[in-house]
């Protein structure tokens, strides 16, 4: 029997179904939703005739609880329409959704409906109750008598217990420009728990008529930077209409937060990029707006409204007694760069404890939450890099400002807060810097001997920087500079993890290229954690073959002169 009542038309037959090991390849949709009913514009209605297929930027799924997901779609008919409206008319429409334990939806078990109105760009977000815990599901959506493709998600276990295991993967930067997602049609491939977003989901800069590196003619409305909530929803229009990224979503939920390029390079609390167009009063409306569209274009709970220019994003998702992912934001409440936000010395500016990198309430949280956590294993999903990263191999020592090391004290306040609450196994996972790091977190940078904290895993890029390299000279000169760094790898791709109480494993998914389509992906190297023991080491049992971790080892003196600083 049909779960949709008569006159709702199947999916297109060009969109493949869903299995549990399968993805979603083809349209999609997008809206965002508050309940039912909510930020209506006029009567809505399931039925008003729409120009064309409304579900072409796919469907999401995201922030899974043991007994709830929150599920999106957003209408559009035409995502890269020049006004930014996505093809839709300025009324609201009522969309329904559906939950089941089947991808066949014999077995329903939830349904509602939505209001996606023009207010939220067509957008809906109904969070959905009362599922069973550590279970797939599988979603979907219909308006105007066209229904949407298939997602599938999957409940967090249950509180209270520790699962033997938890499959996810991290990921960053996806400049659209910059080359295809395949990276993202073979995460959607992997059976994942959960994929965590760390940032860079969007790049604001303009792009020429011919698809950046793609050579994909896109017209020119895409031209100008997203200053504006119109085009900031054209941005997403045109990324999220890549079938690749519908396949991830479509294969499991998200847990997503933002970074820099949602808004604007290197934005820092309330004050643009230097040299930016939106100085002064100009920065806080664009804010504004990027948040606004962020939200409507992601599986985000209401709790993540924004409210003008301010987003809640910081939040915490358990994982039983496994992993607590802390989903940080170290954009919106942070001291502007010292020294500017490009590279520098380490100053006074550096290590002033008065400077915070999060904010004075978001640390607070954090380390409440270290207090009260009864995980087995602390997950920072972070932003920028945390360790040091020294790109002078002599005995001068070059840091970017913008990531953690221009806020050394904030850096050491959350180790040793970690520390003292009985934190025993510190993961952070990263994104931003286009390229894959194993580290070591230490106290004190200058004393490579020093006891470690922790350890962190930087994530490439999916695209942003195009096709990559296995090495580079900047690497070399990284793993000769640091030598807590154990890891480097230019290509693009994802990092996949997989947990146990007793193990952590990040697996370097790499792709060779990304200026073509169809790329293979192989894991580049996997690096292990064990429970109770701070470091990371290189599983070299499932190496593949020719693994190089620091493939040119620091010199004595080079490491004399990072002991003698």
């Amino acid at each position: 029997m049909d779960p949709f009542p008569s006159g709702v038309r199947s999916p297109r037959p060009a969109t493949p179904s869903l299995s549990r090991r399968g993805f979603v390849g083809g349209a999609g949709v997008a809206a965002v939703m508050l309940g039912t009913g909510a930020w209506t514009s006029g009567p809505a209605t399931p039925r008003a005739p729409l120009a064309d297929y409304p579900f072409k930027l796919g469907v999401a799924s995201g922030d899974p609880l043991p007994d709830s997901v929150v599920l999106w779609t957003r209408l559009a008919t035409d995502p890269v329409a020049a006004d930014g409206r996505g093809g839709m008319p300025q009324r609201s429409y009522t969309v329904r959704w559906e939950v089941a334990a089947d991808e066949r939806f014999r077995r329903v078990v939830r349904r509602g409906t939505a209001t996606a109105s023009p207010e939220l760009g067509h957008s809906v977000h109904p969070e959905v109750w009362g599922l069973r815990p550590g279970r797939d599901y599988f979603y979907r959506f219909s308006v105007g008598g066209e229904i949407s493709p298939v997602g599938r998600t999957r409940t967090a276990p249950p509180y209270g217990t520790m699962p033997p295991a938890v499959t996810f993967a991290f990921a960053s930067c996806a400049a659209w420009p910059d080359g295809y997602y395949t990276a993202y049609r073979h995460m959607a491939a992997e059976n994942l728990d959960v994929v965590v977003h760390l940032g860079d989901y969007i790049y604001e800069y303009g792009i020429n008529e011919n698809g950046g590196r793609r050579n994909t003619p896109i017209g020119p409305q895409f031209a100008a930077e997203t200053t504006d909530l119109a085009r900031y929803r054209l941005q997403y229009g045109l990324y999220k209409s890549d079938p690749d990224l519908m396949a991830a979503h479509a294969s499991a939920p998200f847990i997503v937060t933002f970074d820099d390029h949602e808004v604007e390079n290197n934005w820092a609390g309330g004050i643009p990029e230097a040299g930016s167009q939106s100085q002064g009063a100009l920065f806080m409306p664009r804010r504004a707006a990027a948040f606004q569209a962020y939200y409507e274009n992601l599986p985000l709970r209401a709790a993540q409204m924004p409210s003008g220019p301010d987003i809640q994003i910081y939040r915490r998702l358990s994982y039983g007694r496994l992993i607590d992912f802390n989903v940080l934001d170290t954009r919106q409440y942070r001291d502007d760069q010292p020294y500017g936000d490009g590279s520098h010395a380490p100053g006074p500016e550096t290590g002033d404890p008065r400077r915070t990198m999060m904010g004075w309430e978001q640390e607070k949280w954090l380390l409440d939450n270290f207090t009260s956590s009864k995980a087995r294993w602390q997950v920072l999903a972070n932003q920028a890099p945390m360790a040091r990263t020294d790109r002078d191999p002599g005995p001068e020592e070059l840091v970017f400002m913008d990531p953690w090391d221009g806020y050394e004290a904030n850096r050491e306040r959350v180790l040793r807060g970690a520390r003292a609450r009985g934190v025993d196994n510190l993961i952070v996972i990263t994104g931003d810097r286009h390229q894959n790091y194993t580290n070591d977190l230490l106290l004190d940078y200058t004393r490579p001997e020093g006891e470690v904290m922790g350890t962190e895993f930087v994530g490439t890029s999916i695209t942003s920087g195009g096709d990559g390299a296995d090495t580079t000279a900047e690497g070399q000169a990284f793993l000769a500079a640091n030598p807590h760094m154990k890891f480097f790898n230019s290509q693009r791709g994802y990092v996949r993890c997989r947990v146990t109480p007793e193990t952590w494993s990040s697996d370097f998914r790499v792709v060779p290229y990304v200026l073509r389509p169809g790329a293979p992906v192989s894991t580049r190297a996997t690096w292990v954690v064990e429970n109770g023991v701070p470091g990371a080491r290189l599983d070299t049992q499932n190496a593949p073959t020719g693994t190089r971790y620091r493939a040119k080892a620091p010199s004595e003196a080079a490491l004399d002169a990072q002991r003698t600083r």
